[in-house]
């Protein structure tokens, strides 16, 4: 096809409507020009299933491909080149294994630690979720592969996923849940988005036409292709009325016939089924533009870009004492997941790797001549005795893959209790003992950090894991990772603890915009480890803190300073906050963040972009980002609650000033300048208002704050008309205007 040919101008109403649903499981229908395309399941591998055999759950085997770290892992490099750089090596895979569109980037947000699927995802937080998942994105897509932007939209549980209803007010949907997907496809451009199986309001995803055209395509400006979730579409005829454009899998030609009769009855449109099939093959003619000829994939070099995203998506928890790194010496090795380890999670991503690296090999590899221990820990009294006589024990710790999957949530955070039992014991005869984690979901760490002088979290780390850990032990890499969540001290301290999961079909987000530390932080409720955490082998210091407002928004710089002794990558977090806010935010937010490698005794200074977007909130009222004005709080630190520099600016806002009516409320007019000199006059001319305050033992202005102005009538005893007030108000906006 060429860009200048309508590739379905030949095609009937019948051919066009089964452009809309899948050939196959993963195969859509090559029907006159338009050829078929392969999406298959990413986010961090290609799963290219193989033979007869398919389904949506990893059951069938699939084609040998990288696993990268999940987004779990993935996420906690905060490194965007990093992922860019993953995104092309999977574009290429896809390539390689004949793959048009990679189902991919899951970046829907980590509302509740129970969710099952939340190793698939980034964060708790839009922005860093969001520049993530721009970056994969880019990657793949530069390769000639479409992505698939998912779960559109606030698919944040597991539990009746296909039916719950995520009710959640507007602000919070903007702000919050729907930001994400808003970064990804402004920066993006993601050549499609994948509708999610919930209901959003009472309407499915997949149904809803404000979602999938008022939003996303009018106001995003999205020019692609929308695609179900396998098995999402539960009335496609509703569905295509809405925006989408393929339901994917096959329905055997019965959804496809319901819109042929759809549109002969004339309830459905037939431009809109045009519309639809023009999209399909629009990506059809993309995709395969530059897939048209077979590649083939550097497995070596793959595998070593997945070792170096596990290095550094690996967090140095707890370091007391400086017991790591560990230097070459005898050491006790305890833990099932040391030989084999856990590195992805469960269900429709699972992939089938290119190799595998074992922790326990890999630390013997470092370990040269020294001896190393294997105990499973299964019988404690030989770990106790393999530790007791070696120089240091590390412990490895973590959930099964039955623990946490695709399709159902936890009921708790807590790693196994005969895990926690392992390591005290193994700590009580060996002081010098390491935890490893391996999960896919945060679990409670105080019990660990208690018993262990150190922890590192590996979150799940992909095929190459085991050699990464085994580096950042040994000190071959300096640990850079950070937390892309919070870790509570305990479940009930989540800010979704009482609203999940879904309750007769619904879940309700009464946590509103306090999602993850940003709920902490409101309520100073004490975590185990806060958003944003990770020690490294070097300290730095930060100064030099300089904030400038700019046209989109803030330059942040600074200087970062190596004052240790070895060389290190450190991830410089910027937090705004605006005091005095006019509506309820956060104590503080993520607004930008930077990676900057510096040697030690060397320093360099940094300069963070803000835009004007990170700094504003969604206004129900406008329908629009607003951006206050104001003095706002700007903090640069190592973690949300480690900020070591703060420096305040003066920004100039965009408030849309509404006219005064008679519904304003007395405080709403003091609080402007204009109205409030106008309005203190009034009210010590009329009687009662002008009565002292003791007259009433209260604050009278203060008790009239939230009293329509329109009241004033009857509240004056006749002294005040309401053609008076309408003069009065019609003043005030004319001096406002």
């Amino acid at each position: 096809m060429t860009d200048s040919a309508d590739p379905i101008a030949g095609l009937d109403l019948t051919e066009q409507a089964a452009l809309g649903s899948g050939a196959s499981f993963w195969t859509t229908k090559a029907i006159g020009p338009v050829p078929a395309l392969m999406l298959t399941d990413g986010p961090h591998g290609v799963r290219r299933q193989s033979g007869s055999a398919t389904d949506h759950l990893g059951i069938s085997g699939s084609e040998p491909a990288t696993c990268f770290p999940p987004a779990v892992g993935l996420s906690q490099t905060w490194d965007p080149d990093l992922v860019e750089r993953i995104g092309r090596a999977l574009g290429d895979e896809s390539r390689a294994l004949g793959v048009h569109v990679l189902l991919g980037p899951g970046v829907n947000i980590k509302r509740d630690p129970r969710c099952g699927r939340n190793f698939e995802y980034f964060s708790e937080d839009p922005l860093l979720s969001g520049t993530l998942g721009a970056a994969w994105v880019r990657g793949v897509q530069s390769r000639g592969v479409g992505a698939s932007l998912k779960h559109f939209a606030a698919n944040n549980a597991e539990h009746d996923r296909m039916r719950a209803s995520s009710d959640v007010d507007d602000r919070t949907l903007r702000e919050i849940y729907l930001r994400t997907f808003e970064i990804v496809v402004r920066q993006a451009r993601p050549w499609t988005v994948m509708c999610s199986y919930n209901r959003i309001n009472g309407v499915y995803a997949s149904e809803n036409a404000w979602l999938l055209t008022t939003v996303l395509r009018d106001e995003w400006g999205f020019d692609g292709l929308v695609v179900s979730d396998w098995g999402a579409v539960a009335d496609r005829v509703t569905a295509v009325a809405a925006g989408l454009d393929l339901e994917m899998p096959t329905t055997g030609g019965l959804s496809n016939a319901e819109v042929v009769s759809a549109v002969r009855a004339g309830s459905l449109g037939a431009d809109v089924v045009a519309r639809a099939a023009g999209r399909v093959a629009r990506l059809a003619d993309k995709v395969t533009e530059m897939t048209c000829t077979a590649t083939v994939f550097d497995v070596d070099a793959h595998h070593e870009l997945a070792r170096e995203a596990a290095q550094r998506a690996i967090v140095l928890v707890q370091n007391d004492g400086d017991l790591l790194p560990l230097a070459p010496a005898p050491l006790a090795v305890i833990g099932g997941v040391a030989q084999e380890p856990r590195y992805q999670g469960g269900g429709s991503s699972h992939v089938n790797p290119t190799r595998l690296d074992v922790p326990l090999e890999e630390i013997r590899r470092l370990a040269g001549d020294h001896p190393v221990t294997y105990c499973p820990g299964t019988d404690i009294a030989a770990a106790v005795g393999a530790a007791e006589s070696a120089d240091a024990a590390v412990v490895f710790l973590g959930l099964t893959a039955e623990e946490e999957s695709e399709g159902y949530d936890r009921g708790h955070i807590d790693l196994p209790a005969d895990q926690l039992e392992l390591l005290r014991a193994v700590v009580q005869a060996q002081p010098r003992t390491v935890a490893v984690l391996s999960h896919g979901g945060v679990v409670r760490l105080d019990a660990v950090a208690d018993a262990a002088p150190a922890v590192v979290d590996g979150a799940l780390l992909g095929q190459a894991g085991g050699g990464a850990l085994a580096d950042v032990l040994f000190g071959v890499v300096n640990p850079s990772g950070r937390l892309a969540e919070t870790v509570p001290l305990r479940l009930q301290d989540s800010p979704a603890y009482l609203n999940f999961p879904s309750e007769s079909g619904h879940t309700v987000y009464g946590e509103r915009i306090f999602v993850g530390y940003r709920w902490y932080d409101a309520r100073d409720i004490p975590v185990a480890f806060p958003f944003g955490h990770g020690l490294s082998y070097t300290r730095f210091d930060y100064s030099g803190l300089e904030v400038d407002p700019t046209e989109e928004g803030l330059s942040v710089r600074l200087t970062v300073a190596n004052t240790g002794t070895r060389p290190g990558r450190e991830v410089v977090q910027v937090y705004a906050g605006l005091p005095g806010s006019a509506v309820a935010r956060p104590v503080r937010w993520l607004a930008g963040f930077a990676t900057v490698t510096v040697d030690p005794g060397e320093q360099r200074t940094i300069e963070i972009p803000v835009s004007r977007t990170d700094l504003a909130f969604w206004s129900t009222d406008a329908g629009r980002w607003v951006l206050e004005t104001g003095r706002y709080s700007v903090s640069v630190g190592a973690s949300s609650r480690d900020l070591r520099v703060t420096a305040t600016v003066a920004v100039a806002g965009d408030e849309p000033r509404s006219p005064f009516t008679r519904d304003s409320t007395l405080g709403e007019l003091l609080a402007d300048p204009v109205a409030a000199k106008t309005i203190l006059a009034v009210l010590d001319s009329a009687s009662p208002f002008g009565a002292a305050d003791s007259a009433l033992g209260s604050n009278l202005l203060r008790m009239l704050e939230s009293v329509p102005i329109g009241r004033m009538a009857a509240f004056s005893a006749g002294q005040v008309t309401r053609e008076q007030l309408d003069e009065l108000l019609a003043g005030i906006n004319a001096q406002r205007s």
